[in-house]
């Protein structure tokens, strides 16, 4: 596991190299062509092809160096299965994981989404309404793609990961003692009833639960 942080000039291995990313992500270019890796695509980078990249601050990135072998003779994007995600590998299980990502599916190009950039954009603003649409804008992808990267990065439909936003803040308010009405109206709820309704079907607690842990 290695620790990435800004901008780094293409250079190359006599070594192939798996990346994917355990936090965070990195942007890069190899071979002149634009790829990234993030916790649900990785990336096999074939010995002697120059490459460079731009990672986010204290981006985390699990990274095995392997000998030139069959499989890791061309560059591809591999789909990071979800129990890998998060987790550093331990040295006896590198061969394994390696012999796992030559079998792991494939994935088309496209485009990272910054989740880190999302969030505080839509933290600031979630008052706003915010459809599927606006959000894949701010990430230069159709509605129908954004989705479909989402879901595959996180687990969750870009609405649900919203309501999660929300409830989050609205929490963090009603704990510090502001009342229903102001808070449903900061969070981009229509009414005090409709957060009330919200926090009781997906939190399964009410506002004054939140109070009194605040006591």
């Amino acid at each position: 596991m290695r620790r990435y942080g800004g901008e780094h000039h293409a250079h190359a291995h006599d070594f192939a190299q798996i990346f994917y990313a355990l936090e965070g992500g990195m942007d890069l270019e190899i071979a002149g062509r634009a790829a990234f890796v993030d916790s649900a695509c990785g990336i096999v980078i074939p010995a002697g092809l120059d490459h460079g990249y731009c990672a986010e601050h204290s981006a985390r990135i699990l990274v095995i160096d392997a000998p030139d072998q069959v499989g890791l003779a061309r560059l591809r994007r591999f789909a990071v299965p979800t129990p890998w995600r998060g987790q550093v590998l331990a040295p006896q299980a590198v061969a394994e994981r390696l012999a796992a990502v030559l079998q792991a599916p494939g994935l088309l190009a496209r485009r990272r989404i910054d989740l880190a950039r999302l969030t505080q954009q839509v933290q600031a603003a979630l008052h706003e309404d915010w459809p599927t649409a606006r959000l894949a804008a701010l990430c230069h992808l159709s509605a129908q793609r954004f989705h479909a990267r989402l879901v595959e990065l996180i687990g969750q439909t870009p609405q649900a990961w919203l309501r999660g936003l929300r409830l989050d803040r609205a929490a963090q308010l009603l704990a510090a003692g502001q009342p229903l009405e102001t808070t449903a109206l900061a969070c981009g709820y229509a009414s005090a009833s409709a957060l009330a309704y919200a926090l009781r079907r997906e939190r399964g607690v009410g506002a004054r639960d939140l109070r009194r842990a605040l006591n």
